[in-house]
């Protein structure tokens, strides 16, 4: 195989196998398929860059025998912002294990029902059908009492130190 096929064939695995893990409910694969991807894009641009030059500095060599740092550049950029990113997914599998001792997302019983509900249930749905959590997750101005009366923005109880009112 020539160095012109090579690269392109590890770019196409990477992002194979990082989509694959991305896939995945483990957030610790999830991670490391975000990292595939970010390598995989990395190595697109550089090969995206053109042929290897010499340095970009002026004086030093022609300008057709340069090197575009602009390629460059930007892996850098996209190197720190995966670097931070991956920092921030390290931290939410961190604090998902130290909630529930378990790094695998599971599955949400009311967003299966939900799914499982076709298009025209959707227009038969019942405000009594929602869960009372459902119901407070929506519009402060579309609040019930439990009784079925509208209850305004001035009725809702805020918790105490919020600075409200």
């Amino acid at each position: 195989m020539t160095p012109t096929v090579v690269l392109p064939v590890i770019v196409g695995g990477l992002y194979a196998a990082g989509v694959y893990l991305l896939l995945d409910r483990s957030l610790t694969r999830v991670l490391l398929g975000f990292l595939l991807l970010g390598n995989a894009t990395n190595l697109l641009v550089l090969s995206a860059g053109g042929p290897a030059g010499f340095a970009p500095i002026l004086g030093y060599s022609e300008p057709e025998e340069m090197t575009d740092p602009l390629p460059q550049a930007l892996i850098l950029t996209a190197i720190v912002i995966t670097f931070g990113v991956s920092a921030f997914v390290l931290a939410m599998i961190h604090r998902s294990w130290r909630l529930v001792h378990q790094e695998v997302v599971g599955t949400d019983e009311e967003d299966r029902r939900v799914a499982a509900r076709s298009a025209t249930d959707a227009d038969e749905l019942d405000p009594d059908d929602l869960d009372p959590e459902d119901r407070a997750a929506g519009h402060a101005d579309s609040l019930h009492t439990p009784d079925g009366d509208d209850m305004g923005v001035d009725d809702v109880d805020l918790p105490a130190g919020t600075g409200a009112r």
